[in-house]
C-alpha cells in the first residue's frame, strides 16, 4: 500500500525550483509554439483547459477540470496565474480541489460546472437533498480548500450523518479528524487515466533519440492509447510540472526530459 500510494505521488509531483518555460534566460516566446499566447488574456487560458477535457470520456459525468499547474504551460508569469487563480477563487468562479497525494497539487473546476454535476450525479438518490443542501450554502463559494469541524457543523449546521453523506457523495473527503477537503465526485476516474497517461508520454520521450522531441511533431502524434485524456491535455502538463526543459531552437520548442 505505502509502495502504490508513492508512485502516485510521484506521478503528480511538481518540480518547483526549474522555470519550465525558459532555459538559460531564453525567453521561448522567440520559439514558435503550437499553442495560442494567452499573455495578454489569461482568463482565457482557464477556459482553454477546460475545452481540452474530453468529457465524453466519462460520460459527461465529470465536470471539465485540469491541474493548476498545466497553466504554467500556458503563462509563463507563474505569479500571474497564482493571482488570477486566487481572484477568481474570491469571486465564486473556481474551485480548488485537492488531489490528496501532493499538498501542491490542485485540481480547477468551474463552480458552476462542479455544482451542476453534483446535483445531477446525486438526482433522485437518497443524498441529494444533503448535496442540494451543501452546494446552496456558502462553503461552495469560499475561497478554502478544507473546512474544519466548528464551520461545517456550527456555522452551517450539518450534522454527522449528512456529513458522512456528503462524503460518499463525494463531495467531501476526510483530511483529518474534524477536517475535510473538498472534492469532485468521480475524480478518481480522472487521476487514473492522468497518471497513466503522463506516464506513457513521457516513456515516449525517452524513447527518442537523445530523450528529446520537437513540441510541434510531439503536438501532431497519434496519441498512445493510454493518452486517453489527449495528447495536448498530457503536454501542457508535463511542461507546467517541469518534468522536460523547453528548448528554444530555430526548428521550434525542444522538449527534453528533465534528469533533475
Amino acid at each position: 500500500m505505502d509502495r502504490k500510494r508513492k508512485l502516485i505521488c510521484d506521478a503528480f509531483k511538481v518540480k518547483k525550483l526549474r522555470d519550465s518555460c525558459s532555459r538559460d534566460g531564453t525567453d521561448l516566446k522567440a520559439s514558435a509554439s503550437p499553442y495560442p499566447d494567452f499573455t495578454e488574456d489569461p482568463h482565457g487560458a482557464v477556459s482553454y483547459l477546460c475545452a481540452l477535457f474530453p468529457r465524453k470520456l466519462f460520460n459527461d459525468t465529470l465536470p471539465p477540470l485540469f491541474l493548476k499547474h498545466q497553466l504554467y504551460s500556458l503563462l509563463q508569469d507563474r505569479t500571474a496565474v497564482d493571482r488570477l487563480l486566487s481572484s477568481l477563487q474570491q469571486k465564486g468562479e473556481v474551485c480548488l480541489v485537492q488531489t490528496g497525494f501532493d499538498p501542491d497539487t490542485f485540481m480547477v473546476v468551474m463552480t458552476d460546472d462542479l455544482r451542476r454535476t453534483a446535483l445531477s450525479s446525486s438526482e433522485g438518490g437518497s443524498r441529494a437533498t444533503v448535496v442540494r443542501k451543501f452546494l446552496d450554502c456558502d462553503l461552495l463559494l469560499s475561497p478554502k480548500i478544507s473546512y474544519g469541524r466548528d464551520e461545517v457543523m456550527m456555522k452551517h449546521r450539518f450534522s454527522d450523518g449528512e456529513i458522512t453523506k456528503l462524503v460518499r457523495a463525494g463531495l467531501l473527503t476526510v483530511r483529518d479528524a474534524g477536517s475535510w477537503w473538498l472534492a469532485v465526485p468521480g475524480a478518481g476516474r480522472f487521476i487514473t487515466h492522468f497518471i497513466k497517461g503522463r506516464k506513457a508520454l513521457l516513456s515516449q520521450i525517452r524513447r527518442s533519440r537523445y530523450k528529446e522531441v520537437l513540441l510541434t511533431d510531439l503536438s501532431t502524434r497519434k496519441a498512445p492509447p493510454n493518452l486517453r485524456l489527449g495528447m495536448e491535455f498530457h503536454i501542457h502538463d508535463i511542461i507546467g510540472a517541469g518534468l522536460v526543459d523547453c528548448i528554444p531552437t530555430a526548428s521550434g520548442t525542444l522538449l527534453r526530459i528533465s534528469e533533475t
